[in-house]
């Protein structure tokens, strides 16, 4: 059927139509009903099913509490994360959020935004983790790191355990969990292709969806969707610097000896 088949059949303007089907706005519980009945949805579950996700969607999520700290875009990045069931990320320069410690989350915001924006942006990449790793079926996460991201002892000026704490609990997070893995690609290993790509997320989600790549820099957040091409050479380059990278037992060695230097 044709959307002005269906809005004829509906008694609906053909733009209403349109803007529920592109996510541009809601759908209620009786117009829901009246697409069921309309596409013959005969299986009671099917429909169960959709009320429920219906609900979900119109439900707040709980990174819009922090509109007034991070930008849209970013909000939206980590609203895609949220039902992500496979995240994978490359960083140069820093540890992820989404392995970060506390301490380390501040040092890393303390030269940049004032106290209180500062404690709000530590509890919402903390709230990140913990709601990612709550979930029923968290998703499986891969990091590649390169070895910069381990050798550079932030916060040495304001508390030199900072770095050291922070690498050990990497380990911790990867050793108790078999959906986390990190990755490092060592010095001796050259150059790579990561080195002119700078820090980037793949998303992966279950029931069909497309992938969701996020591009990340000092001043930018881009999270791209669709068949936007840089998704699929992304995907490669990822595959490419993993080549480069310690084993996982190896990384995880690897940055035990670190901390133990530092």
């Amino acid at each position: 059927m044709t959307q002005d088949d269906v809005a004829r059949s509906l008694e609906w303007h053909t733009s209403k139509l349109i803007r529920i089907e592109g996510g541009r706005t809601g759908i209620s519980k009786v117009d829901l009903d009246a697409l069921g009945r309309l596409y013959e949805v005969t299986d009671p579950p099917v429909m169960e099913e959709l009320h429920v996700l219906n609900q979900g969607a119109r439900a707040k999520g709980w990174w819009s509490d922090f509109r007034k700290d991070v930008s849209d875009a970013y909000l939206t990045y980590i609203g895609y994360e949220a039902g992500a069931s496979v995240i994978r990320q490359f960083q140069p320069l820093a540890v992820p959020g989404l392995l970060q410690t506390k301490e380390y989350a501040e040092t890393l915001a303390h030269a940049e935004t004032d106290p209180v924006t500062l404690g709000q942006l530590v509890r919402l990449r903390l709230m990140r983790q913990q709601t990612l790793r709550r979930r029923q079926v968290p998703p499986c996460e891969t990091f590649i790191l390169d070895e910069a991201v381990i050798r550079r002892h932030v916060g040495i000026s304001r508390d030199p355990t900072i770095m050291p704490t922070q690498l050990r609990h990497m380990v911790s997070v990867a050793e108790g969990s078999e959906r986390i893995s990190i990755r490092v690609v060592p010095f001796k290993a050259g150059s790579h292709v990561g080195m002119l790509r700078g820090a980037f997320t793949l998303l992966e989600f279950d029931g069909g969806l497309g992938e969701v790549l996020h591009l990340e820099s000092s001043e930018l957040h881009e999270t791209v969707t669709g068949e936007d091409p840089r998704i699929a050479d992304v995907r490669a380059d990822f595959e490419a610097i993993l080549e480069e990278a310690l084993s996982p037992s190896e990384s995880l060695s690897f940055i035990n000896d670190v901390a133990r230097d530092m």
